[in-house]
C-alpha cells in the first residue's frame, strides 16, 4: 500500500523558519534509510502558505485566493510518499523520523486510493488509460 505522510505546518514552518544544519543532516540520514528500505517513493518540503494559492471551484467558476491560510497546523508543511506493507508499518516508520521541528508538531499518515478501491465504476477502459498515464510519467521522469 501507499501513504502519503504529511508534515503539518507550525507557527515557525509558516513564517519561513528555515531548518538547521542538524536537522537537514538528521532528516537526510532518515530519508536514506527511507530509500534503502524501499519505503520512500517521494518526499518533499514546501514553503509557506504564504507563497501559495488556492484555486475553489464553484460549478464552472474558478477564484484564486492566495495564502496565507489558517489555522497554520492544518497546513502542510512537506510530505513523504511511503510505499508499505500497511498502516502499522507507515507508523513504525513515521515513529523513526526526528522531530521536523523544535516545536511541538503532527505528521499525519494517510492512505492512497489504488485502483481497486474505485470497484467496477473503474472500467477497464479508465484503467487502461490510468496505467498508460502512469507509463508516460515514469518515462518523462527518467
Amino acid at each position: 500500500m501507499r501513504c502519503m505522510v504529511i508534515v503539518k505546518a507550525t507557527r515557525d514552518s509558516e513564517t519561513g523558519v528555515m531548518p538547521s544544519q542538524a536537522l537537514l543532516t538528521a532528516m537526510g540520514q532518515y530519508n536514506e534509510e527511507l530509500v534503502k528500505a524501499g519505503i520512500m517513493q517521494a518526499g518533499e518540503g514546501l514553503h509557506p502558505t504564504g507563497k501559495g494559492v488556492r484555486v475553489r471551484f464553484d460549478g464552472t467558476a474558478r477564484e484564486v485566493v492566495p495564502g496565507p491560510f489558517t489555522p497554520t497546523d492544518q497546513q502542510i508543511a512537506g510530505f513523504w510518499l511511503f510505499k508499505v506493507d500497511s498502516l502499522e508499518h507507515a507508523i513504525e516508520w513515521v515513529k523513526r523520523c526526528p522531530p521536523p521541528f523544535e516545536s511541538a508538531c503532527e505528521i499525519e499518515i494517510r492512505p492512497v486510493f489504488e485502483a481497486e478501491d474505485f470497484g467496477e465504476e473503474f472500467t477497464p477502459e479508465l484503467r487502461e488509460q490510468e496505467d498508460r498515464l502512469r507509463a508516460q510519467m515514469a518515462d518523462k521522469n527518467e
